[in-house]
């Protein structure tokens, strides 16, 4: 179960409470947001909604989180909820939750967190005669197309032809100048997309490192193009975040062929056995493939400064790392539909740079080492490792980006 439905699970319970007398709220939530327990909470995620209709419903919160926790248990796919706090609703899924999702982005493949949300909705977006506001609104309608809507576009001039050519802007926007006003920044649906301009033409670092450096600022932030600044993007080392999501892409395709060369192939499932210990041995590096291209120095994976790790930087367990790479793979759709409502693909670059940090502690733990045979749980992470890769490459594809199965 992901965190949209999830979400849409515990809106679900609500609405069914006051449909059958149990709760008065004149005026309905339109979502619920769910999201990891802070500190005191536990489980998968947690849900303020009850301190949220406590007031309007005109019952304690703890009471009334009493009666959603009710309705919640009674819910295929939950396993327990327990209240916490003045009224924080903790979710605990089932045990399989895990493997359930890996399942379900292997199948939808680079289609995960498509939706049909925006089914039959036409956008119209209109573009400054700027490289970065064209770039913008191209990704930003492969986005909403992700999502169900129409997106007609259109531009204050015509493309130039190594926009074309080389930044992969469609070579048929009309140019036209809309009726509607505003600052454009790139955040909603008034006026046109007009994002801070690149200090510098962008087309000599090429497609791909152009775009994400056009992309991956947030519309009114200034691009780090031009002079020096450029060399940052297309840097193969780990302070570039567009090699590191990259890279990461690259080294579960490579996983696949080492695995397949063992003899044994992804299969989602629990991540460590009983009595198996962590996932990573003891100090073990992210050391690529033979011939692939590493970090200067040949070190970890990790960026600077890298993800949050416990003290004393111990391996990856089931319950500590991976676990945070499984909540932001269930995160992406929301990501998606957030990045599609609010016309921002820095939203989405962002979440596909925390997805390869998150992933790279597994990846040393994916295949077996020396002797040992491939096991259940071999196949299980080399199944995530898999699903993350599938993120990687459909998030990038939406960002009009190559994903490289080498690098």
């Amino acid at each position: 179960m992901t965190p949209v439905e999830l979400s849409r699970t515990v809106l679900h319970a609500v609405r069914r409470a006051v449909d059958e007398g149990e709760l008065a709220v004149a005026v309905l939530p339109e979502r619920v947001v769910v999201a990891p327990p802070g500190p005191g909470g536990c489980g998968d995620y947690a849900t303020n909604v009850a301190l949220q209709l406590a007031r309007p419903a005109g019952q304690p919160a703890p009471a009334l989180a009493e009666l959603l926790r009710t309705r919640l248990l009674r819910t295929d796919g939950i396993s327990d909820v327990v209240v916490t706090g003045p009224g924080f609703l903790n979710i605990s899924l089932d045990g399989d939750a895990d493997a359930r999702l890996v399942r379900d982005i292997l199948r939808a493949g680079p289609r995960y967190g498509h939706s049909d949300t925006l089914a039959g909705q036409a956008v119209d977006l209109h573009a400054a005669h700027d490289a970065r506001a064209v770039v913008l609104m191209d990704a930003v309608a492969r986005v909403l197309r992700s999502q169900g809507a129409r997106p007609r576009l259109t531009c204050a001039g015509p493309p130039e032809d190594a926009w074309v050519r080389i930044l992969g802007v469609p070579s048929d926007i009309p140019s036209d100048i809309p009726a509607c006003t505003g600052t454009g920044t790139g955040t909603g649906t008034e006026g046109p997309l007009r994002p801070v301009p690149a200090p510098a033409d962008p087309t000599p670092l090429g497609r791909d490192a152009a775009r994400w450096a056009l992309l991956h600022p947030a519309p009114h932030d200034r691009p780090h193009i031009g002079d020096s600044q450029s060399e940052q993007h297309l840097a193969q080392r780990e302070t570039n975040p567009l090699f590191r999501v990259r890279y990461a892409h690259a080294r579960t395709r490579a996983l696949l062929r080492n695995a397949a060369d063992l003899g044994f192939t992804p299969e989602p499932g629990p991540l460590t056995p009983e009595d198996d210990g962590p996932l990573t041995p003891e100090g073990g590096p992210l050391t690529p493939e033979p011939g692939s291209l590493t970090p200067e120095g040949g070190g970890p994976l990790t960026p600077e400064p890298g993800p949050p790790t416990p003290e004393g930087d111990g391996p990856l367990t089931a319950d500590g790392d991976a676990q945070g790479l499984i909540q932001l793979l269930a995160d992406h759709p929301r990501v998606l539909a957030a990045t599609a409502a609010h016309r921002a693909p820095d939203r989405l670059a962002r979440h596909l740079v925390a997805v390869a940090d998150a992933l790279a502690p597994l990846l040393p733990s994916v295949l077996p080492l020396g002797d040992e045979k491939p096991s259940a749980a071999h196949r299980a992470r080399l199944a995530l490792a898999e699903a993350a890769g599938t993120v990687l490459a459909g998030g990038l594809s939406l960002l009009g980006i190559d994903a490289p199965e080498h690098l």
